[in-house]
């Protein structure tokens, strides 16, 4: 079929393990290099470019396949009734078959957008552009590659590397709101409110609880064990950073090249509330479960 088989082989170990290693660097560099390319295309086919990214990492092997150094065919798609250009003979289904070359990658990725607008594509068209999870899902139904898990690696690969962020107002489908920060101010009395990754927050003292932190603030207790990622049963120790905002998925850009060095006694959760990030994120950023406990030593990504 027209995901080739030779390649699922050489790049399933690859795929397979981004959630478990850090990020690839050609993976990277490959992104910077295109997409605007992709965005281009969502713009005008209204096909997210999360997904057209993400399959043509998948399927090129970031711009490293042989279809894609000798045809630049990112793709992998095949000649066809419809096409009457150059091509390359490479074995796939069957032997020598004949795969579109052409003059650029751009070309590639235009023709790609056009290949989906044939028929057994076109309920993908009635999918919300923004989600990439619903596209990813319904290329596989509609028969675009062979493998079971081609939904699960596109998937993968957006989320390990937010090519979904690529998407954000591409077609003016999301408007941003905007963003009224809560005035907590008029509400501290023990407490002063401060900014942590651009979020207010309080630090917790001696003796604080929930429901006494949510009376003084004037905020649900629900809410507040919500925004800090805790149970009600659970009070972190003096001196914790408690969010009054929802955390941010990554660190301050200061953070950008540095990695948190564990010490003795600090936990997943110590580290998220001091940079003000979300548990789950530092999970996934450092490709860990919640099965995994810091150790003393240890570095860890925060951004």
């Amino acid at each position: 079929m027209r995901y080739l088989r030779f390649f699922l082989m050489a790049w399933a170990v690859t795929v397979s393990s981004l959630s478990f290693a850090q990020k690839n660097a050609v993976y990277q560099r490959y992104i910077d290099q295109y997409q605007e390319a992709a965005i281009d295309q969502m713009r005008r086919y209204h096909i997210p470019a999360s997904i057209t990214l993400a399959q043509a990492l998948l399927e090129s092997g970031a711009g490293q396949s042989y279809l894609a150094t000798r045809a630049n065919n990112h793709f992998g798609i095949k000649v066809g009734i419809d096409w009457d250009g150059p091509y390359v003979k490479r074995d796939d289904d069957q032997k020598a078959e004949r795969f579109r070359k052409y003059k650029n990658v751009e070309e590639s990725y235009e023709d790609h957008s056009r290949f989906l607008q044939q028929n057994r594509y076109r309920s993908l068209f009635d999918l919300n552009p923004l989600d990439y999870k619903a596209w990813a899902r319904g290329l596989k139904a509609c028969g675009y590659a062979t493998s079971p898990t081609y939904a699960h690696r596109l998937i993968t690969i957006i989320e390990t590397y937010e090519l979904n962020d690529l998407d954000e107002d591409r077609l003016g489908l999301k408007k941003k709101k905007k963003y009224v920060e809560p005035d907590f101010s008029a509400y501290r009395t023990r407490h002063s409110v401060i900014k942590v990754n651009d979020r207010q927050c309080v630090v917790l003292r001696s003796g604080d609880t929930w429901d006494a932190l949510a009376k003084e603030l004037k905020i649900s207790k629900k809410k507040l064990l919500k925004l800090n990622e805790v149970d009600e049963d659970f009070m972190p120790p003096a001196g914790t950073n408690i969010f009054l905002e929802k955390k941010a998925k990554k660190a301050e850009a200061k953070y950008k090249d540095t990695w948190h060095k564990v010490k003795e006694g600090e936990s997943m959760y110590s580290i998220c509330q001091f940079y003000g990030i979300q548990l789950s994120a530092l999970y996934k950023m450092n490709f860990k479960d919640d099965t995994y406990i810091p150790m003393a030593g240890d570095l860890l990504k925060v951004r």
